[in-house]
């Protein structure tokens, strides 16, 4: 008698799920891949390093922030022109300048 590979009867019989297995590892791999490819895409690698950092986002508009990365804590400063919400009063010290080579000139009053 000549078997047909087709129609196997053996426990290695065609299972629906194994097609959505491959198919659930496929979309992992290009999830990861995509979430790769973002974090090169917008030079966010930083967020991942030991070292500590500064950003500063939208400077000098009303909606400023500044994400300021020190050992594991992550803290998230937004700027407001509202008194209520500042707990914390200064004053102004004095002005700064950037010149068009890139230096900062700082003039107190």
């Amino acid at each position: 008698m000549r078997r047909n590979r087709f129609n196997e009867s053996d426990d290695e019989s065609v299972n629906p799920m194994l097609s959505v297995a491959n198919l659930f590892d496929v979309a992992i791999v290009f999830a990861l891949a995509l979430m790769v490819a973002l974090v090169v895409r917008f030079q966010m690698d930083e967020i991942f390093s030991k070292e500590d950092y500064t950003i500063v986002k939208n400077p000098g508009k009303s909606n400023m922030e500044i994400i300021k990365k020190t050992g594991k804590q992550i803290e998230r400063f937004k700027a407001s022109n509202d008194a209520k919400t500042n707990k914390q009063k200064g004053k102004r010290l004095g002005v700064a300048y950037e010149l068009e080579d890139g230096e900062i000139i700082y003039i107190p009053e």
